[in-house]
């Protein structure tokens, strides 16, 4: 389980095709402190499994299935991504809820730059907008963030510093993917309510 609190941008140092899967090579000194092989680290909020372990980067395989629901199969050498280690039993829980399993995709829709903040829009799959609301959680590439709006199609949140500066969200641009996890609970619950409601 994750947090949604990024310890560190990390980037793509080798990217290997093989044929329905790929191979990344990935960089990231804070998250391979320790690091062994079964290890998962989350990128861009995907988990991923640790291959191998030299220096400071390591190896992850990303299968087919992952290369489909997500966005990693955009990502390229050079490009930066967010990295979490899972969080530990009685570690204090900064964010959310993180699975690293992903429920869509999304896009940048718009930055809106203030002095000290800057609100941006992404859309929305419309299979997902049900478990999205007003001041509720949602995991953008990895990051716990706060719902500001949620609408049929798009939502929107507010970026402190902090997070522009140490997330891929402060160098994504309108257009850019960004992978999406909604709150497992709400999911949970929508189940629950289905089986009372076929019970009756």
């Amino acid at each position: 389980m994750f947090t949604g609190i990024v310890e560190e941008l990390g980037e793509v140092t080798a990217v290997e095709k093989l044929g329905d899967s790929s191979r990344f090579r990935l960089r990231g000194p804070v998250v391979t402190e320790g690091a062994q092989h079964g290890d998962s680290i989350a990128v861009n909020g995907v988990c991923l499994t640790v291959v191998e372990h030299e220096g400071d980067e390591f190896t992850a395989d990303v299968m087919a299935e992952t290369l489909k629901r997500s966005s990693l199969g955009v990502l390229d050498v050079g490009s930066r991504v967010n990295l979490e280690r899972p969080t530990a039993v009685g570690a204090r829980l900064g964010g959310h809820i993180v699975q690293g399993h992903v429920d869509g995709t999304g896009t940048v829709l718009e930055r809106r730059p203030s002095e000290n903040w800057e609100l941006v829009t992404l859309s929305l799959p419309a299979d997902l907008s049900r478990y999205v609301v007003e001041k509720g959680s949602i995991t953008v590439d990895g990051i716990s963030l706060t719902v500001v709006e949620a609408g049929q199609d798009r939502f929107s949140v507010s970026l402190i510093p902090t997070t522009l500066a140490l997330t891929t969200l402060g160098i994504k641009q309108p257009g850019d993917p960004v992978n999406l996890e909604v709150d497992v609970i709400a999911k949970y619950v929508e189940r629950l309510l289905a089986g009372q409601e076929a019970g009756r």
